[in-house]
């Protein structure tokens, strides 16, 4: 298994960067990939993605040097084992709500001794059977980036119990829901920072993973200092590329309206 890209920035004591594979197309990783970012983030979680555009999507990824980062629905081992299988390097998991949910995040995307993770020694991830095994099982516990989200406050009360497990790299933050979570009405609603400099303390403090928060998310418009300052690993880059191209298209047809008075 090859190096984990964002592992290795993390590392080095640098944020890692990643943007959101928004389209069902893998033009759009490889497009990633050159504009220098270091992940696609693959998002099944609010998306119709189904596994074979995501296997094609991690294929993607590796063609082009970067790391794929794919968030589940759901913190369901099955699932995961399958994503893995084919190859992702790193998984993000929502609404792990609490100690427990994380414990169960360690044991799905680990194999034994750290974790439960099945082992089939002729898949894509082992490369089709074409290395050693006990060589893939070390180099995937080491390399695969997890990425555990604290979404309620069952999971923010416990999060110095999460920031010690073994097999976490990544505690992530999802402005949204964690908005809803504390009855914030918008980010200027102060409750909101508060809480999340507060999560970054305790997660500092531990010593463990890294902090993940999205840079320039409309519910929590961060910039790369602001994430430095709290000790983040790895961010998302908003906006995404519908919003993107939205912004584009609506400029330019306003700029023709505007040259034709129409």
């Amino acid at each position: 298994m090859k190096t984990n890209r964002v592992k290795k920035v993390i590392q080095n004591g640098n944020i890692a960067l990643g943007t959101y594979v928004s389209f069902a197309d893998s033009q759009l990783v490889e497009i990633i990939g050159i504009s220098g970012f270091d992940a696609a983030f693959i998002d099944m979680e609010h998306t119709a993605f189904d596994l074979g555009l995501v296997q094609s999507l991690i294929q993607a990824c590796d063609l082009s040097g970067i790391t794929s980062i794919v968030r589940v629905p759901d913190n369901d081992e099955k699932l995961i084992l399958r994503i893995l299988d084919m190859g992702a390097e790193g998984i993000v998991i929502p609404h792990v709500q609490g100690l427990d949910g994380a414990i169960k995040a360690v044991s799905s995307v680990r194999y034994p001794p750290m974790g439960k993770r099945g082992g089939a020694g002729t898949t894509r991830a082992a490369r089709y059977g074409s290395v050693d095994w006990h060589e893939h099982v070390k180099e995937s516990n080491r390399e695969i980036l997890l990425s555990v989200m604290v979404e309620d406050r069952k999971a923010i009360d416990e999060i110095d119990e999460i920031s010690q497990l073994e097999g976490i790299d990544l505690i992530a933050i999802g402005p949204t829901d964690l908005s809803q979570a504390l009855g914030a009405v918008g980010p200027s609603d102060p409750r909101l920072m508060e809480e999340i400099q507060k999560i970054a303390e305790r997660v500092s403090r531990m010593g463990g993973p890294k902090l993940q928060i999205p840079m320039g998310h409309p519910a929590l418009p961060l910039t790369a200092t602001d994430l430095k300052r709290l000790g983040v690993g790895y961010t998302h880059v908003a906006p995404a590329a519908p919003s993107l191209l939205l912004k584009a298209f609506t400029d330019k047809v306003k700029q023709i309206h505007t040259e034709l008075k129409r």
